[in-house]
This record gives structure tokens, C-alpha cells and sequence, in this order.
């Protein structure tokens, strides 16, 4: 049975140039190109493919962020312009990428990669799982989180977020119109998001832009109560931080 591979890049020349080299070996075939994420992401939804080539930089939505939106990914092979950080993230997490550009010789090696994962039937969620735990981009972090909510695929910008909420191994993310539910623990917020969030209590993160004030809730105990009529518990640490960040 033939490898079902799906092309996915923002540039026409770069999916021809894969749709060329691939084509010469019979285990492949390419069941479908997109040139972005929301497109990539109903076609992996529709065809089902056993390898995605993925770009990194694309408009509308990047190719991690895709990853993230998808519960069960397929083995992925990246593209990427020459950048330090993501190739030192890639090889970290064992994940194979293609260097653009990229010569014949270099993209069967990675055809053949992807031949052994799959006779060895190796799982290939765990490597993506903790490439998105350390984005390859530290210095260029998109001020947004994505989130498949239904057949919807929401994008919230940072400044917009009230508050966060931990919900087991999910987190209740808040704005001032809707809240939505993501699977990613409160740390890896605490390490995406910039330094106007506060964690106040272990259940809570806070954007201090929304706070309206701190109220005293019984003894030696606190609450915040933001902008928009929410109101968080403090923990005692929390306040300590409360006090030295925005000089209470």
C-alpha cells in the first residue's frame, strides 16, 4: 500500500518542487497540496494522509500551529528557510526537517526516515507533543493561541485574554465576550505568555491590564476582581507577587 502524502506550503514552486522529486518513488503518492493552514487543515480532515510535508512560515496559521489544532497528526516531515532555533529544536525531538533549499539527495533521506518510522510502526506523537512544548521560535512568538473550537478554528490575541483558569488537564481560557477550552497545562502558559500575566493562585493566571482591584475576601484572604465582573482567588504567594510587580 502506497504512502498517502499531503504538500503543504504557502509557495506554488516549493510544492512542485517535492511533487518532482517524490514522484520517482513508487511507495509515495501524493494525495493532495495546500498552500495554507485552514486549507491544510480540511484536507488532512478529508484525505487522511500518512505523511504531511509541512511548512513552518505560512500566512493565516504557521505550520505549528496546525500541529496543534490536530488530535492525532500524521508523520510529519518540516520545511524551513535556515533558522537556529527551530533546526536545534527539531533535532532535540528526534523530528526530521528539510532545509530549504533542500537537494535531491537530502529528500530521499528523509523518505527513507519515513519508511523506517513506519515499518518499525513508531509513534510520532510524543516527538510532535514535545516539539510543542518548546516552540522552535523563542524570540519570534506569535502574540496568539489558536484553538479548534468545533468546525470553528478561533485565533486569540494575548492582549485580549482576561484571565486563565485550570481545568484537570485542560485550561479555561477567558475574554471579555467567550471562554474556550485548550489542552495545555498552566506552565507551558506561564511560558508562552509575556510578562503581563500573572500566576496569582495555582489555578490562575491573570492579565494584569484587566484587574480593576483586590479585594479582601475573609481573613488573610484575597480575590481579584477584573474589568469584566470576574473575580479570581489569590493565594498567598500570588499576593506577594501582586504587591512586588505592581507595587501594592
Amino acid at each position: 500500500m502506497k504512502i498517502k502524502t499531503l504538500l503543504i506550503d504557502d509557495e506554488a514552486l516549493a510544492r512542485t518542487l517535492v511533487q518532482n522529486f517524490i514522484k520517482v518513488d513508487p511507495d509515495f503518492e501524493v494525495v493532495g497540496e495546500a498552500g495554507d493552514g485552514f486549507e491544510a487543515m480540511k484536507k488532512i480532515t478529508e484525505l487522511q494522509p500518512d505523511l504531511i510535508f509541512l511548512d513552518i512560515q505560512m500566512p493565516k496559521l504557521t505550520g505549528l500551529e496546525l500541529l496543534e489544532l490536530l488530535p492525532n497528526p500524521p508523520i510529519v516531515v518540516f520545511s524551513t528557510a535556515y533558522d537556529q532555533y527551530a533546526i536545534e529544536a527539531f533535532e532535540k525531538n528526534a523530528v526530521d526537517y528539510l532545509l530549504k533549499p533542500f537537494s535531491r539527495d537530502r529528500f530521499q533521506k528523509a523518505l527513507q526516515k519515513v519508511k523506517e518510522k513506519i515499518e518499525a510502526k513508531i509513534d510520532t506523537k510524543e516527538e510532535i507533543k514535545n516539539l510543542l512544548a518548546t516552540p522552535p521560535h523563542p524570540d519570534k512568538a506569535l502574540d496568539r493561541i489558536v484553538i479548534k473550537d468545533g468546525a470553528k478554528i478561533e485565533m486569540i490575541a494575548f492582549q485580549d485574554i482576561t484571565h486563565l483558569e485550570t481545568y484537570g488537564d485542560y485550561v479555561w481560557i477567558y475574554t471579555e465576550k467567550a471562554k474556550f477550552l485548550k489542552q495545555k497545562t498552566m506552565k507551558e502558559f506561564e511560558e508562552l505568555l509575556p510578562s503581563s500575566f500573572l500566576r496569582v493562585h495555582r489555578s490562575f493566571l491573570v492579565n494584569v491590564s484587566f484587574i480593576q482591584k483586590l479585594e479582601l475576601y475573609e481573613k488573610n484572604s484575597y480575590q481579584l476582581l477584573l474589568k469584566n465582573g470576574a473575580r479570581v482567588s489569590v493565594s498567598k504567594s500570588g499576593y506577594k507577587e501582586l504587591k512586588e510587580t505592581l507595587g501594592w
